[in-house]
């Protein structure tokens, strides 16, 4: 059951973060599983999965402009 409400966090987080960057859902979903913020949610040590949909894509966009600089 929880794999099932992480599928879906990760799915509404792609969505999200595809709206937000203005990308396609194939970009979105290649910028997130190469995150470490993927990896992050997916070990709940981190209790990342606590977190609103839109604090991860946040947190993933500014990773994300880290990584550029």
């Amino acid at each position: 059951m929880l794999d099932f409400l992480l599928w879906n966090k990760i799915a509404r987080v792609i969505d999200q973060l595809a709206e937000t960057l203005d990308v396609d859902y194939d970009r979105a979903l290649e910028l997130f599983y190469e995150s470490d913020v993927c990896r992050m949610l997916h070990d709940e040590h981190y209790g990342l999965h606590l977190m609103s949909d839109t604090y991860i894509v946040n947190d993933l966009i500014t990773e994300l402009r880290d990584k550029q600089t």
